[in-house]
């Protein structure tokens, strides 16, 4: 479905009972178009953080929880983020036998919308640790120039041309939704094995994206695509820890090398 026809950017009411229709699905290949060849570009998850849930037991008293779903790149459809902020908070007043029904229950909706197996995984809300950011941060170099929309040809191998394994983030990525304008922060995180990348230069790369329109995933994959292109490494991962909107934070992993897979985390900032 086209996202002009969902429910972004329009004054909605939240529904006052369970209602799995709002969810609205987004195809992914359209977006894939220009790098669907790309290895690895359908490989890896989504996860989403929903701090906004709650269900009533079958006692009428409110539970709440902090949700962790995790869908799969290769579904053919993402969800659009404000239909899900209002299919979890239209069951705000509906009983659930228990927790394992309230799971099951939202565990088929989503994937019905998604094409795919969708998982959630419910925790108390004091349980999500915070975790601490892994690697080198670039965000004190000095880029190699500024732009304002996503170039590839910033990206630039470093002069040494010496073979590493790294992983180094940024906590400067910043990119817009295609449908409101409303800006999206986030910290990138990437892995790579190949020969040496100037860091400046992707430190450039990444904050170019700072006027650019683009949902969180597709993000993602842009920045996936370009430096797999541009830099030719062995193995990538890509993986943006975006903060928090609406009660959902997003964070969209693809890797070159499953094995490269890492663990979902959650950043203080988020």
């Amino acid at each position: 479905m086209s996202v002009e026809h969902s429910l972004l950017g329009k004054d909605t009411n939240y529904p006052p009972t369970y209602q799995p229709d709002i969810l609205f699905p987004i195809a992914r290949a359209t977006a894939r178009e220009h790098y669907a060849h790309v290895e690895g570009i359908q490989q890896g998850k989504d996860w989403w953080h929903v701090f906004e849930i709650s269900w009533l037991n079958t006692h009428g008293v409110p539970q709440v929880a902090i949700g962790r779903i995790s869908l799969p790149a290769t579904s053919p459809n993402l969800i659009e983020s404000k239909s899900l902020k209002l299919y979890f908070n239209s069951m705000n007043f509906t009983q659930f036998e228990s927790k394992a029904t309230f799971k099951e229950t939202v565990e088929q909706d989503l994937s019905a919308a998604a094409g795919a197996d969708v998982n959630i995984d419910l925790f108390h809300v004091d349980d999500v640790e915070i975790s601490q950011p892994e690697g080198i941060c670039i965000d004190e170099l000095t880029p190699t120039q500024l732009e304002n929309h996503p170039n590839a040809n910033l990206l630039a191998l470093d002069d040494t041309a010496e073979d590493v394994e790294v992983q180094i983030y940024s906590h400067l990525l910043r990119s817009n939704c295609p449908v409101t304008g409303q800006p999206d922060w986030g910290t990138v995180f990437i892995r790579y094995k190949g020969k040496k990348p100037c860091y400046n230069s992707i430190l450039a790369y990444i904050i170019s994206y700072r006027q650019h329109n683009g949902f969180h995933e597709q993000c993602v994959e842009q920045i996936f695509a370009d430096i797999w292109q541009n830099l030719k490494p062995e193995k990538l991962m890509v993986y943006a820890a975006y903060t928090r909107r609406g009660g959902l934070d997003i964070n969209p992993c693809r890797v070159s090398d499953v094995s490269w897979m890492p663990r979902p985390i959650r950043l203080a900032r988020q």
